[in-house]
């Protein structure tokens, strides 16, 4: 039996998973040095069998942060006060009976390939603060460090993960490619940045890596200068990997000449070499090519950043990534196309964040369904909470103008597609007023169990924290009426 000397790390040896073909390759085979090639082949067929209870293969997140005001866009209410009703006309949509605002005319035109979920549903936790629910719709799991004004502590090795980290340590790579990406900014209220976005008690080689380029959230054009040198690797870990790879390839070396025989077939070296110069070769660098996009279909997703970032999530699980997630765009509680409308809703939803919505995730959902994508690739979209049914009113102690609207987390609405996702289906149903649901009301610790569910994974699997201590990847059951 072999020892590798270094350093232990949750990055190259997870003492809650067990052993498969897919952990041979990616640390060189470490784990089962003791195996014969009849064990390491019936690993093989074993990592390669499917797993029952789900279609999907990646996941898309759209995250709406700041909030967006169901009444505005697609849960839009008739006969009611002024201070309730929207501002803007309501539109018919593909489904008969179901209507959106005129804000969103192209996904009017295809919400029979989607879900809508108009029940979303949970008690606040912080006052109604934007990061205590981001948080708690990233991981499933409320934080009891709340500060007097509602803001958490900065992000903590502690923290529980994103689901996304937990999505890729359960459900490894098949091939080389960047298993979670998040862009095109970090989740963000005021100076507390990333909460919810890391892999917290996992360690940090499940961390997403992370495209943030260079311009300001107003500036609509900047991931169209990306380039590969923007993303960013994590280097403590990357490096860490390199060095035990290395001197675990060399052991190898002088000591099992056989045993690297015997797997030639697996390919091992080319194994490494993919995946140790992914970044600056292949296909990372194949899909972060926009411009290789016909420009009809560029200006189909909008021409904005967040229109970009939705075309290049395709194009990243196109080429083999398992996460993404885009973030939209602006600071939770800021001005501009931020959705955290407290005042100037009617302007800036209909001239900023209206349009950018709509023709990115119309463009990317049809996208996907053009290239028949969408059978495999869960979409979602959703923020953290809704907005107040009656306008001028504070729920959060904000101020709010006579055309704003404040944070409302007792009914709002997500959208949710493909991976076997029902396509034009409503479920759920606020009151007459959008202020609670009436009917099957959906909470987000449900909503990422079906998440969960729909990549074949138990929502109740277990994980051990930084204490050791055993916790349910979420506290929920999947909403099985969902899917089709």
């Amino acid at each position: 039996m072999f020892r590798i000397l270094g350093d232990p790390g949750k990055d190259l040896c997870d003492k809650n998973l067990a052993s498969s073909r897919r952990d041979f390759l990616r640390v060189g085979g470490s784990g089962i040095l003791g195996l014969n090639l009849a064990s390491m082949l019936e690993l093989k067929a074993k990592a390669s069998a499917p797993t029952s209870g789900g279609k999907a293969k990646s996941i898309i997140m759209l995250y709406l942060q700041g909030g967006p005001s169901h009444l505005d866009l697609w849960d839009p209410k008739k006969d009611v006060p002024d201070n309730v009703r929207s501002a803007f006309n309501t539109i018919p949509t593909k489904i008969p009976g179901v209507h959106f605002t005129e804000i969103l005319p192209e996904l009017a035109k295809i919400n029979d390939k989607f879900t809508m979920i108009r029940s979303m549903s949970y008690e606040p936790n912080g006052l109604f603060n934007h990061t205590a629910a981001i948080y708690q719709m990233m991981t499933g799991y409320t934080t009891d460090k709340v500060s007097p004004s509602g803001q958490l502590e900065p992000p903590s090795p502690k923290d529980f993960p994103n689901f996304g980290s937990n999505l890729i340590r359960l459900k490894p790579q098949t091939e080389p490619m960047l298993p979670f990406v998040m862009m095109p900014r970090p989740l963000q209220e005021s100076n507390v940045v990333g909460k919810g976005g890391t892999a917290g008690f996992l360690g940090k080689a499940y961390d997403p890596y992370t495209l943030y380029p260079s311009g300001g959230d107003m500036d609509m054009e900047k991931m169209t200068r990306i380039k590969i040198d923007d993303l960013q690797l994590r280097p403590d870990v990357f490096s860490a990997r390199l060095k035990r790879r290395a001197s675990l390839r060399e052991t190898i070396a002088k000591k099992m000449n056989k045993v690297e025989n015997a797997v030639k077939d697996y390919k091992l070296n080319e194994y490494y070499d993919q995946a140790l110069n992914l970044i600056i070769s292949g296909k990372a660098r194949d899909a972060f090519a926009l411009e290789r996009e016909p420009l009809k279909l560029r200006e189909s997703y909008g021409n904005t950043s967040f229109g970009d970032s939705c075309l290049l999530a395709r194009r990243l699980v196109e080429a083999g990534t398992r996460v993404v997630e885009v973030i939209w765009p602006k600071v939770a509680n800021s001005d501009n196309h931020s959705w955290d409308h407290h005042k100037d809703l009617t302007k800036r939803m209909k001239n900023q964040s209206g349009p950018m919505l709509d023709k990115a995730l119309s463009g990317l959902i049809s996208d996907l369904d053009d290239r028949g994508m969408l059978e495999d690739t869960m979409v979602v979209a959703i923020g953290e909470f809704g907005r107040s049914p009656q306008k001028g009113v504070s729920t959060s102690g904000n101020g709010n103008s006579a055309d704003g609207r404040d944070h409302w987390p007792y009914c709002y609405t997500g959208l949710v597609a493909g991976a076997g996702i029902k396509r034009g289906y409503v479920h759920g149903k606020s009151d007459k007023t959008g202020s609670a649901p009436v009917e099957d009301p959906v909470h987000p610790g449900e909503l990422l169990a079906t998440i969960y569910h729909a990549f074949g994974i138990d929502p109740e699997t277990i994980v051990y924290n930084h204490l050791n201590q055993p916790r349910e990847l979420v506290k929920a059951a999947a909403v099985n009426e969902l899917f089709a």
